[in-house]
């Protein structure tokens, strides 16, 4: 399956902001790109429609998951997973390693695999490299995660780096079981700078179609988390595209973009939605706040998913006081909308030149959640960014 990856941004950077196009056979994808996560087939609470409506150019679904239910093979015999869940578009697929790597008192891994208890109905599996990748060839995605070794952010150097090895070694029993498939290999290495970059060069001395960014967001600290996905763009062809994986925190993409990451996926937006959780500008709202109550105002007035277009925060503070299905559904596509927006906005903001500006500013409106992370964020960019020249927070 053919993937090619064209920079429209017109900047050889490795590290800096990019934006660029994403061809793959069932049709262009522009980056910067948030990727919906449907890990079950189903972005949770709303339709393929209407994430289309969103604008999300691509999907995510999880290997590991559907090979457990309801079965690759079924899906297979139905026309593959983009018939099962009616989306037409790209698909992407993770190969479940970080979940089955999540279960760590029900797996143990070998040099052939992991042998885990479902997470389901205690049944015993043996997932190995060339099965993560039979179900992936099931499913027929257009994009395919090998089988990687997954560690905590701040795990010890020498497991860190057992981990790096043996990604390595899978990534080529992974190719070679399904040399058809467009496979990126995924790059670890906790948060020591050496691993990271020395499996950056290895995994790009490779040639895969692309690279993600794994072993990231997963307990390690912010600083941490940016070094290292620094340390790794510097290392990757410009050709290539980039993803980092299970980031999705607004701020946390504007982050990222600037380090030259192309691609992302999170369940967060559509989580936080069903929790009345809100994307705005200034930070995240919780609806529920009574504050709302009688609010008529729209969540962001410059946007146009269904719910701002059309309702009131008022309303929706009322669906979720009174626990309605509506109100989860809206605070999701509002959530999913709100970062196809993001990407949009960051898209434009490179090929005009603007980037900098553009995250300064955002960064400067938003509130995380802790407010010493927003003012350190602002310094960082404020001393790293502006003297060097380049496009990094």
């Amino acid at each position: 399956m053919t993937l090619s990856f064209t920079r429209t941004d017109g900047s050889e950077d490795p590290v800096g902001p990019r934006a660029g196009i994403l061809s793959t056979p069932r049709g262009d994808l522009r980056t910067p790109a948030f990727m919906p996560v449907g890990t079950l087939a189903t972005v949770k609470a709303v339709s393929t429609d209407e994430v289309r409506q969103t604008g999300a150019g691509i999907l995510l679904v999880n290997a590991y998951h559907l090979y457990l239910r309801p079965g690759h093979e079924l899906i297979g015999r139905l026309g593959g997973v983009h018939r099962f869940m009616d989306w037409d578009g790209p698909i992407l697929s993770d190969s479940g390693g970080f979940q089955v790597f999540s279960l760590s008192g029900l797996r143990k891994v070998s040099e052939e695999g992991v042998r885990f208890r479902s997470h389901i109905d205690g049944s015993e599996h043996f997932y190995t490299p060339e099965l993560a990748m039979e179900v992936q060839a099931a499913l027929g995605v257009d994009i395919a995660m090998p089988l990687d070794h997954v560690l905590p952010g701040e795990s010890d150097y020498r497991a860190a780096r057992d981990a790096v090895e043996r990604t390595l070694r899978w990534y080529e029993r992974c190719r070679q079981a399904q040399p058809g498939l467009a496979t990126f290999t995924i790059i670890q290495g906790g948060i020591h700078e050496d691993l990271r970059r020395m499996h950056a060069r290895e995994a790009a001395a490779l040639d895969p179609p692309g690279f993600s960014i794994g072993g990231l967001s997963v307990g390690e600290s912010k600083d941490s988390m940016w070094a290292m996905t620094e340390v790794v763009t510097a290392e990757l062809p410009v050709d290539r595209p980039r993803y980092l994986m299970g980031v999705g925190s607004p701020e946390d993409l504007v982050n990222a973009v600037a380090r030259g990451v192309d691609m992302f996926d999170c369940v967060l937006a559509t989580r936080l939605g069903r929790n009345g959780t809100l994307f705005t500008d200034s930070g995240r709202a919780n609806i529920r706040n009574a504050r709302f109550r009688e609010d008529p105002s729209p969540i962001d007035p410059e946007c146009d998913c269904p719910a701002c277009s059309r309702l009131s925060m008022a309303y929706l503070h009322h669906l979720f006081r009174n626990s309605e299905i509506l109100g989860y559904r809206l605070a999701s596509l509002h959530n999913i909308r709100y970062l196809v927006r993001l990407t949009e906005r960051m898209r434009a903001a490179i090929e005009a030149g603007q980037f900098d500006a553009f995250a300064e500013d955002y960064l400067a409106r938003y509130r995380a959640i802790d407010e010493g992370v927003r003012r350190e964020q602002k310094e960082r960019w404020l001393e790293r960014g502006k003297p060097a020249g380049r496009s990094r927070l």
